[in-house]
């Protein structure tokens, strides 16, 4: 299978892509999550490169590229605006785009600024209401053990969320709703090793359920996701999800024409978890849109 990487220029520095494949399909543009964690966990998308490129980038800040120490960069307006010269550098006049967590919210930015070329928009695992996630969180967090939730209570009180105790507590939350894969699979860890640990706490918090004035806290999309009609949408997720099923039927509801897909078996990563599944129905929406194009 063929491959070629590079960089490219942006605010703030540069940034390293990778393209996979070169079949004749639409190329599909691969968005990761954190923000701060790399596209490697996203690796299992090369089962589609046999029938078209994947693209694959990290956002300034983490993995290969550049990471400068200011964190007047951790913005969303800066991401979108380095999604669109990632685009325009690479010369493709279309693509599918696929947005994972973070990424998804980012995906959904750039469409709704006007990016041009948008052949389908994948939201995999989709907080694109922030309020909504963290209630559901809240929700998750009570079912945890006693224990468990006593540790997390303490450490967030005292400010001391760095610490191995408050770390390990929340790997209990995690293995139930980020990734239930035991172990978890080289990808995750790979990821978790380059992360960068700046603009997910500038951008988010500590952790998942725990934001602590992160500029992402009051982010809210669904008055406007009506305006993604002109494009076809699947919007992904586990039984497990951080992004619950229920969440993400209402972002459904709110974007004419957009498919629902939930993946039983699956928290946050079911291209992971499920990903013989998960590969084969997104390569039935991608196929379906490109047709329809």
């Amino acid at each position: 299978m063929t491959s070629r990487e590079g960089r490219i220029e942006v605010p703030g520095g540069n940034v390293w892509y990778q393209i996979v494949g070169d079949g004749p399909g639409i190329p599909l543009l691969a968005l990761h999550g954190g923000p701060g964690i790399p596209h490697d966990y996203l690796l299992s998308l090369n089962d589609l490169a046999t029938e078209r490129p994947v693209i694959y980038y990290d956002q300034l800040g983490c993995g290969k590229s550049d990471t400068p120490a200011d964190s007047s960069l951790w913005t969303t307006g800066r991401f979108v605006e380095e999604l669109g010269i990632v685009i325009r550098e690479l010369g493709f006049k279309q693509a599918h785009i696929l947005g994972q967590s973070w990424g998804s919210m980012l995906a959904t930015e750039y469409a709704l600024s006007g990016g041009q070329g948008i052949v389908s928009l994948t939201l995999a695992s989709p907080p694109l209401s922030i309020p909504r996630w963290l209630a559901d969180c809240s929700a998750y967090r009570a079912e945890l053990p006693a224990h468990t939730r006593q540790v997390l209570d303490q450490h967030e009180a005292a400010n001391t969320t760095e610490s191995a105790e408050y770390e390990a507590a929340t790997m209990v939350f995690y293995q139930r709703h980020l990734c239930r894969m035991d172990p978890w699979p080289m990808e995750i860890n790979m990821a978790m090793s380059m992360m960068g640990a700046e603009v997910y706490h500038t951008m988010w918090g500590p952790t998942e359920f725990n934001m602590t004035g992160g500029n992402l806290a009051s982010y809210d999309r669904t008055p406007d996701l009506h305006e993604l009609a002109n494009v076809p949408v699947l919007i992904t997720c586990g039984r497990y999800d951080e992004a619950t099923p229920g969440a993400c039927a209402w972002y459904q509801s709110l974007i004419p024409g957009a498919e629902l897909e939930v993946f039983e078996k699956s928290s946050h990563t079911p291209h992971l978890e499920e990903r013989s599944a998960y590969m084969q129905r997104l390569k039935t929406f991608l196929r379906r849109a490109e047709a329809a194009n």
